[in-house]
């Protein structure tokens, strides 16, 4: 019976060698290394591993000297222990140089310290094909130290912790180097994005595209091997006698043509497969030209934004190819007649795509329903008790869109609600006041604990205040209110949202701004100013939020016959869009998701402007001259017009038809 210590358990290779240590009868005693925050990872493992009563947690950390195991621990397992792993590393080419340094190195420095200090049988040390940089040939078992280049802080970590492996005599050891890990052959589970991973969003976009021939140059090798293959063999290995101060290498006998890798997942994806690929002498140049390119001026910036909107880091791009072919005869050797073999990468490719598209695409909140760009997306809308609001509610719900109902009063959005399910649809109801902070918060919180996201937002709700300037000298208030609930709480409502749609990779944003915006609107100071600032804080935070995959559309809206413009009795005699015909503008800009939807006569007043500002200054005056204030100005010295207040006069009408849509 033998008793072993694994270090990164938890991680993709670990929890399936542990697994396969589980399944041995001559297995007594598994402990697992875990950090005190991971503990709850661990558990919910114990549900999955076979035998799982063998496994015992042990609290440490590979970052703390002597891995942070306390000295009465350590007493107690001194030559207990056969069989010491150490898999926890950073395996992330992306990953912090420094944070990289210390787990990789130090974290095997303090690794070796433990494996002497309890007389551990034998130190396991799972390394990389990485140590081989860029070494050009055949790269053997029993090669480390060639002369090699090492391009990155991965690469260099892991050359240097295998290195302190080696350089010890205290302990037996045996090192296995993996080439680059995907997910299970047979499950296709994965913890993250890695390796051909990075490329498989940029696979699924073409897969969406017309089937056109694809020809591509010469890219060299790679060696990628599924994770099942990796535990089996290392779990057979290391129980082997006699192989001590060996290193075995994980990987796939024959080297892989990337691009034969591309074809095995782009079948998988239904994308187009390489019809033509250009032999090395027009290769090499093209791939020459494509480096001496970045260092002209724009070149690595377009490049790197193309590759940020595909989720692909660019240091990824320089190790896509393995110039070293990795023998691993003694390996095999030593495998031969256990049953252990690499499984060809086409016959796994369908699993591993479908588990990635199921559990790691970071874009697959991206993805709606089959009924069409609403169906199945969560998305709240703000005012959605009356106007504007309701009316998009109803038009979301028909189209297979789950709308999250935000407003003041319960009972009213409860009776839209209530109209949304007779029809077959479905709604959630969410009262909130979008001026109180912790209002907003308790909003959000139960939104994100009662789906699995929210991928849409309408900020509908707000207020509209028709006074002069000359009327509001005493007013500073009118200011305050029209900027609490237009502005300010719009935005509280985008930053509470914003974190978890930056999470999932995707986000759309439609703001209901105003015509008034796009023209000079006397009387409406404080309400176009603070739909002003809603416009120009979308604009800042789109270019911030880009590479997320949120965006923002602004609805220059025109004049709506709602209860917002009651108050203002002579808007009855103005032509008006009606709530419906309003929330079809919203709902063009949830689905087609453009930065900014209007009208012809807002497009018409904002051309103008720029070009004779003094001219529409003087134009606007005259028509505040002769458009009257409402009885709702109140105000000092207000007038009182009663139901004259109606009757316009004959030029003001005209003015009114002539400038459709606008509110004067």
């Amino acid at each position: 019976m033998a008793t072993y210590l694994v270090t990164g358990a938890t991680g993709l290779i670990g929890r399936h060698v542990v697994d396969e240590l589980l399944r041995r009868d001559d297995t007594d005693q598994v402990l697992v290394l875990t950090r005190s925050s991971s503990l709850h990872r661990l558990d919910a493992l114990r549900h999955r591993w076979p035998n799982a009563d063998r496994v015992q947690a042990l609290t440490g950390d590979i970052g703390q000297p002597l891995l942070g195991i306390a000295g009465a621990t350590l007493e107690e397992l001194t030559d207990q222990v056969d069989h010491l792993i150490h898999l926890a590393a950073i395996y992330d080419l992306t990953a912090d140089a420094e944070a990289t340094a210390l787990a990789n190195v130090e974290g095997t420095r303090n690794v070796l310290a433990v494996a002497a200090a309890i007389h551990a049988g034998c130190l396991h040390h799972v390394s990389s094909v990485a140590v081989a940089g860029d070494y050009h040939g055949t790269f053997t078992e029993d090669m480390f130290d060639a002369g090699q280049r090492l391009p990155n802080a991965y690469y260099r970590t892991k050359f240097a912790a295998e290195e302190l492996v080696r350089e010890q005599h205290e302990v037996p050891w045996r090192v296995y180097r993996p080439a680059a890990v995907v997910g299970n052959s047979r499950t296709g589970e994965m913890d993250k994005i890695d390796g051909p991973y990075y490329f498989f969003p940029a696979i699924s976009r073409l897969g969406r595209l017309p089937k056109l021939p694809v020809v591509l140059p010469d890219l060299g090798d790679t060696n990628v091997v599924p994770v099942d293959y990796v535990a089996a063999a290392l779990t057979y290995l290391l129980r082997q006698p006699g192989l001590d101060e060996r290193t075995f290498h994980l990987v796939n006998p024959t080297p892989q043509p990337i691009t034969g890798v591309y074809d095995a997942f782009a079948r998988a994806a239904g994308a187009p497969r390489v019809t033509a690929q250009l032999g090395r002498g027009l290769s090499d140049p093209l791939l020459r030209l494509a480096e001496f390119a970045e260092w002209v001026p724009g070149v690595t910036l377009a490049r790197d934004a193309v590759l940020d909107r595909l989720g692909i880091p660019p240091a990824v791009l320089g190790v896509m190819e393995f110039h070293a072919r990795f023998d691993s005869t003694a390996t095999e050797q030593e495998l031969a007649g256990s049953g252990i073999e690499v499984p060809p990468l086409a016959d796994y490719a369908g699993v591993l795509w479908r588990y990635w598209r199921e559990h790691l695409d970071p874009f697959r909140a991206r993805r709606h329903g089959g009924a069409g760009q609403l169906d199945g997306r969560r998305v709240v809308i703000t005012g959605a008790s009356s106007g504007i609001g309701r009316s998009t509610a109803l038009r979301v719900a028909e189209l297979g869109g789950i709308p999250l109902l935000v407003a003041r009063r319960a009972a009213e959005l409860e009776e839209v609600r209530a109209e949304i399910t007779a029809a077959g649809g479905d709604a959630y109801c969410y009262p909130c006041d979008l001026t109180d902070e912790e209002s907003v918060n308790k909003a959000v919180a139960a939104m994100l604990s009662e789906h699995d996201g929210v991928d849409m937002l309408v900020n509908n709700a707000g207020r509209s205040i028709r006074r002069s300037v000359a009327r509001s000298y005493d007013r500073f208030h009118d200011f305050e209110r029209a900027m609490a609930i237009n502005y300010f709480g719009a935005v509280r409502l985008i930053l509470a949202l914003l974190p978890q749609m930056t999470e999932r990779r995707f986000g759309h944003i439609v703001n209901v701004s105003s015509i008034g915006v796009q023209g000079i609107a006397p009387r409406f100071s404080a309400y176009v100013a603070s739909k002003a600032a809603l416009d120009y804080f979308s604009k800042v935070v789109a270019t911030e939020t880009h590479g997320a995959g949120i965006t923002f559309t602004t609805v220059h809206m025109p004049l709506v016959r709602t209860p917002m413009i009651r108050p203002t009795k002579i808007y009855e005699a103005f032509p008006a869009k009606s709530p419906a015909q309003a929330a079809d503008m919203v709902i063009e800009a949830l689905v087609e998701r453009p930065k900014h939807i209007g009208t012809p006569t807002g497009a018409a007043m904002q051309f103008t402007y720029a070009l004779a500002p003094g001219l529409v200054d003087a134009i606007a005056y005259q028509a505040y001259r002769i458009f009257p204030d409402s009885t709702a100005a109140g105000g000092t010295g207000a007038v009182r017009l009663g139901k004259g207040e109606q009757q316009l006069t004959r030029l003001a009408t005209a003015v009114a038809k002539l400038t459709r849509g606008f509110h004067w």
